[in-house]
C-alpha cells in the first residue's frame, strides 16, 4: 500500500547464440541449454547472423479486430483498488447519491489504502479514541502539520465509515448515537469548507465504472486520465473537492463554498414523486415501527418498505429526489457476485497498415517524440507506472490469439494456397519454423491427431506500444516460443517453474479480493502483478527484450508475462519434448486438485504413442517406457481400490471415440481415457477412479468400472515400445559403461570407433550420449597425435644440437600444459600407448620444480644450488617458470621491506600510500611472502576504506544517527592503524556532540529556566552537529513556542509599525511626559535613559552559554519594582502639572493638550492616569481582548517584564476593588452619577438650541424668503 515507486528492471535472463551446427537441431539445442534457461523460466536465442525468414503473411488481406486493455484494471492491487472504489460508489448511489472523491495536497486521496490503514490499526473507533489520524496521515505519505489527519478523519467518517458499517450490519440502534437528531436543513454545513480543498461544477453526469466497459478513442482516454470509477466530476484533475450529494442540485454546489465540513452532511433533492396524503397511513416505518412524521417517511423504490429519514445509517436530512433504496434492498444488491473480468473485442477491426498507423501515431503523440528515439527504459517504467495509477485510464488495443489457421502464418508453409520460391522452401522447412516445431519427430504433440490451436497451431500477435499479456503459464505446463517476425521489441518477465507455486501464494495474500471472487484467476491471463513486488517477496525474477528475429522460449510451468514496446507482429506455439512426459502428468494431477480442464487427455497421449511404438524416436520411445510404467503401476493401483469399494460390473470403453466434453470428471474435470466409473442412477455423470467415492451416494452394486484397456493388455503394450527402445538402450548402456570406466576396465580406442560406427548405420538419434561418444573418440585420437609428436620432439632434441631459444620458445610446453596434458590422456576412457611415456617427462619436471621451490624458499639465496639448478632446467624441453623467478627475488625483498617499514609508523599510512604499495606490488613475481603482505595491506585498506566509507555515511546520514551507535563505529574503528580523517572528522563530531548534550543537560536541571537567546546559540550549534542528539527536538520546541509567545505577545501589547520593542512596551515607562514626533520622542527618551541607569531589561537577555550566567528572577523582579516606583513617581509629577496648567493661565486657548500638543478642540477625553486631555482623532477608544494562557519552559526578558507588569495590574486592581468598596466612595460614585446625567440633560437641550438658533439665523439670511414675509406683511 505504499506510493508508488520507480520500476526497477530485474536482472536479465540467459540469452544464446547458438552456431550453426547447433541450430540444426532445435530440440537438441534447446535440451542442451535446458539446464542453465530452466532456472530463469525464460530465455532468448538470437539465430546465427544470416537466418531470416520472410515474412509469408498476405498483409493486404490480413485483417483482425484486437481485444481492448485497460492498463489499470490488468494490475492486481489497481483492481483492487477500483473495485473498492466501485463498491463505494455504487453503495452510495443506491441511496441517491454520487461522490465527490476528495484531494489532499493537490492529489486523489486514496480511500482503498485510508480503509485498510485505519482497518489495520484495529478501525475507525480505535483511531479515533487513541487520536491515530497523525499517523494514519504520515502512513500515507502527506506532509505533517497541516492538519491533514482531521481532513481524513472527516473523509472517513461520511464515506467509508457509513459502507463499513453497512458490511458489518450494524443495528440501527448501537449506530444511531453516532448520529445525533438530524438538524434543521438550514443549519447542516455541507461540503469540506477551507482553503484545501474546494468543489467544481460539471455539466455532464460522469458514468460508473460499469459504463467504462465502451470503447473509446485512444487519444481521448489520454486526454482525461481520471479513472472513469473514481471520476472527480469535473473538467480534469486539476480540480479538488470532495462531497456526498445529489445528482443535479446546482444550488447545493453554490451552497457548499460557504459551508464548513460536517461529517455524515449528506444533501438530498426533494424527491419528484411525493407521497399523497390520503395513502401516507398505510406506511409504517421498518425501523422503529411508527408512522408518524409523514414529511420524514421514505418509500423504497425497490421493495416499497418505508424508513423515516432519521431511522437511517447515516440518517438523512430532507427526503431524498430520484430513486432510493432501503437498506435490504442496498445489501441485496451490493452482495450480487461481481462479473468474472476478463477482456472486451473492439468494434473496429483493422488491417495492419491501419493498426501501424494507429499504434505509431498513439506512441508518437503519448511520448511526443518519434517512436523509434523513445528508450525501451522510459516505456518500460512508463508502463508499470500506468497500470499502477487509478488516476490515468489508457486504453489500448492488443491482436491477440489470432489463429494462423485463419490468416496464414507469418512462416513460409507448404500449404498449397501458393508456390514457395527463393529461400522460402529452405524457411518452409526448417525446425525453427514455428508451424514445424510441434510436429519434429523428437516432439510429443506430433502424436496428438487433432489440431490444437495454440498450442499445435500457432497463434499471431500484433502489438502496439502498452499492450500486454498478463502472469500465465502455458497449458498442461509445456514449452512454448515466441518469434518476433518485425516491429519494435517485446519487453518479458519470466519466473521459473521452482518459484510458481510462491508467485501464485504472493499474488493471493497481495490481492486476496480477486481469488475471492475468481479462484482460477491466473488462469484467465488477465491479472499483472509488479515484477518488483514480487521481488519483494522473494519471487526471482528476470526479465528480457525480445528484438525482431529473435526466439524467447519459456520452460514447463515458468510463468512469464510482459508488454509491447510499440507496433510488432509476433507468432508463438507450444511444443513438448520428452523430458516434458513427467511434468505433463505432474500438470494434471495440479489440474485434478483445481478442477480445470484439460486441454487433451495425457493417458490417451502416452498409449496412443506406446500402440505406434514404430513409428517413435528411440529416446522418445525409451521416455514413454517410463511413462507408461508409472502409468500402468497407479491405474492398477486405483482399479483394485474401486474393486474394494464393491463394484463389480464392468465394461469396456473406446473413450477416444468419446468427445472430450461428455468423458469428464464430474468432480475434477479431468478428461478420463483408461477407467471411469458410471451408476446407473445419472448414465450421463462418470468420474475419474481419484474420485470414485464422488460419483453418488448409491450402493457400490450400482456402478459401473468403464475402462480402455484390461489390464491384461498393459503388459503386451509395455513389451511393443520397449522393442523399440531396447536396441538403443542396450548401445547406450555399453556406451555409458565406456564413458564412465575406471582406469583398470578402460577400453581401447578402438573399440570406441566401432560403437560409433554401430550407431550411424542403426541411425541411432543424434543426441547427447552420441554426440558424447563421439567428442570422446575425437578427442582421444588428438591426443595420441599430440603424444607422439611431443615424444619424437624430445629424442630429436637429444641427438640433434640445440636450437636457438626463439625456437625453443616457440616449441616448448609449460609445465601446467604438460600436466593438463598428462591428466587428459589419463582421463580420456580410453587406453592411448604414449601416456606412460609422457608422464615419465613430467615427473622429471616435477622433480626439477620441487628442488627449485626448495632453494626459492631459502632464507638466504644460494648461487651455486641456483646454478645447478639453471643447468638442470635448461636440459630439460620444457618451459620452466621457475628460472626467472630466481632473478626476482632481490625486487620482492625490497618490496618487503618498504611495506614492513611503513606498517611501522601507523601515523603516515593513509589510503593513498597503500595503494600506492599494493600497485607496485601486483607487479612483482607470486611469492608466498610478497602474497601475505598484499594480503596484509588489501585487508588494511578494505577496513579502512570501510570505516572511512562508514564514517562519511554517518556524517552525510539523514537521519543522523545516535550517540551510542557513532560511539561504537569510533571505538571499533580506533584501533585501525591508518590515517583516517573522516573518523576523526566523526570522533570530533561526536565530542561536539557530547558538549552540547551536556550543557543542555546542565540548563534542564539548572533552577531556572533558560533565556531565548542562550537556547537559540544552543540549537545553532547543535543543527551543525552531524549527530543525532535526543534533546535537539525538545529545544527546537522550545525555542519555536517562545517565538511565537513573543510573536504572538508583540501583536497583543504593540501597535502596527510601532518604533518601540516589546520589552520597552511591557517594562515600566521611562518617557512619562515626552511628547512630540517620533523622532524628537526618541531622542529624549535616549537622553532620560542615559540620566537613569538603574535598571536595564534588555540586558537581561544578554546571557553566556552556560546555565550558570543565568539571572536570577528574584532580581529581576527587584529591578522591576525599583523602576515602577520611579514610573509612579513621574506619573504623579505628571498629574499634578496637568491639574494645575489650567490654573497657570488666562486663557484656555494657551494651554496645549494631547499628544500633538495642540490647543483643545473637538471630542476630547481625559486620561484617568495623568489627567490630561486627548482629542479624539489621535488617540483610539479602548479595546477589550483576550490572551491565551501559555507557560514556557524558556525564559525571556518580554515574559518576565509582563509577568511583573501582571502582577502590578493585579495588585491595582485589588486595591481599587477595596477602594470601590467602601461607603464614601460608592456615596460619591452615586452622586457623580446622578451629576453626569444631568450634565447629559443639559447638553442636549443646549445642543437643541444651537440647532434651533443656526436654523433661525439661516432662515433670516435667506433673501427669499424675506421677501415672502414681506409681501405678507402688505
Amino acid at each position: 500500500m505504499a506510493l508508488f515507486r520507480e520500476f526497477e528492471a530485474p536482472p536479465e535472463c540467459p540469452v544464446f547464440e547458438p552456431s550453426w551446427q547447433d541450430f540444426s537441431d532445435p530440440f537438441g539445442f534447446i535440451h542442451k541449454i535446458r539446464h542453465i534457461a530452466e532456472n530463469s523460466g525464460i530465455c532468448k536465442i538470437r539465430p546465427p547472423q544470416g537466418w531470416q525468414p520472410p515474412f509469408a503473411c498476405d498483409v493486404r488481406s490480413f485483417r483482425f479486430t484486437p481485444r481492448i486493455q485497460r492498463l489499470n484494471e490488468l494490475e492486481a492491487l489497481t483492481r483492487v483498488k477500483l473495485n473498492f472504489l466501485d463498491q463505494i460508489a455504487k453503495f452510495w448511489e443506491l441511496q441517491g447519491c454520487r461522490l465527490r472523491f476528495p484531494h489532499i495536497e493537490r492529489r486523489v486521496l486514496d480511500l482503498y489504502l485510508l480503509s485498510k490503514l485505519v482497518s489495520a490499526e484495529g478501525g475507525f473507533e480505535v483511531v479515533c479514541k487513541d487520536k491515530r489520524w497523525s499517523k494514519i496521515s504520515s502512513r500515507m505519505g502527506f506532509p505533517g502539520g497541516k492538519g491533514v489527519g482531521s481532513l481524513l478523519r472527516s473523509h472517513f467518517e461520511r464515506i467509508l465509515y457509513p459502507y463499513e458499517l453497512f458490511q458489518s450490519g450494524a443495528s440501527l440502534t448501537s449506530v444511531h448515537r453516532l448520529y445525533p437528531e438530524a438538524p434543521d436543513p438550514e443549519d447542516v454545513d455541507e461540503g469540506i469548507g477551507g482553503g484545501e480543498e474546494e468543489a467544481a461544477d460539471e455539466d455532464e453526469e460522469k458514468e460508473r465504472r460499469a459504463e467504462r466497459r465502451s470503447p473509446r478513442r485512444l487519444k481521448d482516454e489520454r486526454e482525461n486520465t481520471e479513472p472513469k470509477a473514481v471520476q472527480v466530476f469535473s473538467g480534469g484533475p486539476q480540480l479538488i473537492g470532495l462531497d456526498i450529494m445529489s445528482a443535479d442540485d446546482e444550488s447545493f454546489l453554490r451552497k457548499q463554498k460557504h459551508m464548513r465540513a460536517q461529517a455524515f452532511a449528506i444533501k438530498m433533492r426533494p424527491r419528484k414523486e411525493m407521497l399523497e396524503v390520503n395513502y401516507i397511513d398505510l406506511y409504517m416505518c421498518m425501523a422503529c415501527g411508527r408512522g408518524d412524521e409523514e414529511d420524514r417517511l421514505l418509500l423504497c423504490d425497490g421493495c416499497d418498505d418505508s424508513y423515516h429519514t432519521f431511522c437511517l445509517i447515516p440518517p438523512l436530512q430532507d427526503v431524498p429526489k430520484g430513486d432510493w433504496r432501503c437498506p435490504k434492498c442496498v445489501a441485496e444488491e451490493c452482495s450480487k457476485p461481481r462479473e468474472a473480468f476478463g477482456f472486451e473485442q473492439a468494434v473496429r477491426e483493422y488491417t495492419l497498415q491501419s493498426f501501424g498507423e494507429m499504434a505509431d501515431h498513439f506512441k508518437s503523440d503519448y511520448f511526443n517524440m518519434p517512436v523509434h528515439m523513445v528508450p525501451t527504459e522510459l516505456v518500460e517504467k512508463e508502463f508499470w507506472r500506468l497500470v499502477s495509477s487509478i488516476e490515468e485510464d489508457v486504453i489500448v488495443e492488443y491482436g491477440a490469439d489470432i489463429s494462423s489457421k485463419d490468416v496464414g502464418s507469418g512462416f513460409p508453409v507448404r500449404d498449397g494456397k501458393r508456390k514457395l520460391i527463393g529461400d522460402e522452401e529452405e524457411y518452409a522447412n526448417s525446425g525453427w519454423n514455428l508451424n514445424n516445431m510441434p510436429v519434429l519427430e523428437q516432439s510429443v504433440l506430433t502424436h496428438i491427431s487433432g489440431d490444437i490451436s495454440g498450442m499445435k497451431l500457432p497463434w499471431l500477435y500484433v502489438g502496439m506500444c502498452f499492450s500486454s499479456f498478463c502472469w500465465h503459464i502455458e497449458d498442461h505446463w509445456s514449452y512454448s516460443i515466441n518469434y518476433l517476425h518485425w516491429g519494435e521489441p517485446k519487453t518479458w518477465y519470466g519466473v521459473p517453474a521452482h518459484a510458481a507455486e510462491q508467485l501464485e501464494s504472493v499474488m493471493k495474500k497481495v490481492a486476496p479480493e480477486l481469488f475471492d471472487s475468481q479462484p482460477d484467476l491466473l488462469h484467465q491471463l488477465v491479472t499483472l502483478m509488479n515484477p518488483n513486488l514480487l521481488m519483494e517477496h522473494g519471487v526471482p525474477v528476470y526479465r528480457t527484450n525480445q528484438c525482431a528475429g529473435e526466439f524467447v522460449v519459456t520452460f514447463p510451468r515458468a510463468y512469464h508475462s510482459g508488454f509491447n514496446q510499440g507496433y510488432n507482429f509476433a507468432e508463438a506455439v507450444n511444443f513438448c519434448t520428452a523430458d516434458w512426459l513427467p511434468i505433463g502428468r505432474q500438470c494434471v494431477a495440479h489440474y485434478r486438485r483445481l478442477q480445470r480442464y484439460c486441454v487433451f487427455s495425457h493417458e490417451e497421449l502416452v498409449c496412443k504413442m506406446a500402440a505406434d511404438p514404430d513409428s517413435l524416436d528411440v529416446e522418445l520411445a525409451a521416455a514413454v517406457v517410463r511413462e507408461l510404467s508409472d502409468m500402468i503401476e497407479e491405474e492398477s493401483r486405483l482399479r483394485a481400490a474401486v474393486q474394494e469399494m464393491g463394484v463389480l460390473s464392468s465394461e469396456q470403453e473406446v473413450f477416444e471415440l468419446v468427445p472430450d466434453d461428455e468423458r469428464q470428471c464430474w468432480k475434477c474435470k479431468t478428461t478420463c481415457f483408461l477407467s471411469a466409473l458410471t451408476c446407473s442412477c445419472s448414465p450421463e455423470r462418470l468420474a475419474c477412479l481419484h474420485h470414485a467415492a464422488d460419483l453418488c451416494s448409491c450402493a457400490a452394486a450400482n456402478k459401473c468400472l468403464r475402462f480402455r484397456y484390461d489390464q491384461d493388455e498393459f503388459p503386451a503394450m509395455l513389451y511393443g515400445v520397449k522393442s523399440r527402445a531396447q536396441s538403443y538402450d542396450t548401445w547406450a548402456k555399453r556406451i555409458a559403461e565406456a564413458l564412465a570406466a575406471d582406469n583398470k576396465n578402460k577400453k581401447d580406442l578402438i573399440e570406441l570407433k566401432v560403437l560409433m560406427e554401430d550407431a550411424e548405420d542403426r541411425k541411432y538419434p543424434e543426441n547427447n550420449l552420441l554426440r558424447s561418444l563421439r567428442d570422446t573418440v575425437k578427442e582421444a585420437e588428438t591426443c595420441s597425435s599430440v603424444a607422439q609428436l611431443l615424444l619424437s620432439h624430445k629424442q630429436r632434441h637429444k641427438r640433434e644440437r640445440p636450437e636457438s631459444s626463439a625456437q625453443k620458445a616457440r616449441s616448448k610446453l609449460t609445465v601446467e600444459e604438460l600436466k593438463v596434458f598428462v591428466e587428459q590422456l589419463y582421463r580420456l576412457p580410453c587406453v592411448i600407448s604414449q601416456a606412460r611415456h609422457v608422464k615419465e617427462l613430467l615427473e622429471s619436471v616435477e622433480d626439477f620444480h620441487e628442488r627449485a621451490q626448495a632453494a626459492l624458499t631459502d632464507e638466504t639465496p644460494d648461487s651455486s644450488k641456483l646454478q645447478a639448478l639453471l643447468d638442470l632446467g635448461s636440459g630439460l624441453d620444457v618451459e620452466l617458470p621457475e628460472l626467472p623467478r630466481l632473478k626476482q627475488e632481490l625486487q620482492q625483498a625490497r618490496w618487503l621491506d618498504e611495506v614492513r617499514l611503513t606498517l611501522m609508523e601507523p601515523q603516515r599510512l593513509t589510503l593513498e600510500l597503500m595503494k600506492r604499495l599494493i600497485d607496485s606490488g601486483v607487479g612483482l613475481a607470486p611469492h608466498h611472502a610478497v602474497e601475505k603482505a598484499m594480503a596484509e595491506l588489501q585487508e588494511l585498506l578494505t577496513v579502512s576504506e570501510h570505516w572511512e566509507e562508514r564514517a562519511r555515511a554517518c556524517l552525510q546520514a539523514r537521519p543522523r544517527h545516535s550517540l551510542l551507535t557513532l560511539e561504537s563505529i569510533v571505538m571499533e574503528a580506533k584501533n585501525i592503524p591508518a590515517y583516517l580523517p573522516n573518523v576523526l572528522a566523526l570522533r570530533d563530531a561526536l565530542h561536539k556532540a557530547k558538549e552540547w548534550t551536556a550543557k543542555v543537560e546542565a540548563i534542564q536541571n539548572g533552577s531556572n529556566y533558560a533565556y531565548l537567546e542562550q537556547l537559540e546559540g544552543l540549537l545553532a550549534r547543535g543543527r551543525s552537529i552531524p549527530v543525532r542528539l535526543e534533546a535537539l527536538p525538545q529545544v527546537e520546541s522550545q525555542v519555536a513556542s517562545a517565538r511565537a509567545w513573543r510573536e504572538r505577545t508583540a501583536r497583543t501589547f504593540l501597535k502596527k509599525n510601532s518604533t518601540y520593542t516589546l520589552l520597552q512596551v511591557l517594562s515600566p515607562r521611562v518617557d512619562v511626559g515626552v511628547y512630540g514626533t517620533s523622532k524628537s520622542k526618541r531622542k529624549r527618551v535616549k537622553e532620560l535613559l542615559e540620566k537613569e541607569r538603574g535598571l536595564d531589561l534588555e540586558g537581561l537577555s544578554d546571557l553566556e552559554d552556560g546555565a550558570e550566567d543565568a539571572r536570577d528572577p528574584a532580581s529581576v523582579v527587584a529591578a522591576f519594582k525599583a523602576r515602577e516606583q520611579q514610573e509612579l513617581e513621574a506619573i504623579h509629577s505628571l498629574r499634578a502639572a496637568n491639574l494645575a496648567k489650567m490654573a497657570l493661565v488666562e486663557r484656555i486657548e494657551e494651554v496645549k493638550f494631547c499628544l500633538c500638543r495642540k490647543t483643545a478642540g473637538g471630542f476630547m477625553l481625559q486620561c484617568e492616569l495623568c489627567k490630561d486631555w486627548f482629542h479624539g482623532a489621535c488617540v483610539p477608544l479602548p479595546k477589550a481582548g483576550s490572551q491565551k494562557k501559555l507557560k514556557l519552559p524558556v525564559r525571556l526578558p518580554e515574559g518576565e517584564a509582563l509577568q511583573c507588569l501582571t502582577e502590578r495590574a493585579m495588585g491595582w486592581q485589588d486595591r481599587a476593588r477595596q477602594a470601590l468598596a467602601t461607603d464614601e466612595l460608592s456615596s460619591a460614585l452615586a452622586k457623580l452619577s446622578v451629576l453626569s446625567q444631568r450634565m447629559v440633560e443639559l447638553a442636549a437641550r443646549e445642543k437643541t438650541e444651537k440647532i434651533i438658533n443656526a436654523e433661525l439665523q439661516k432662515a433670516a439670511a435667506n433673501p427669499d424668503l424675506q421677501a415672502r414675509l414681506s409681501l405678507l406683511h402688505i
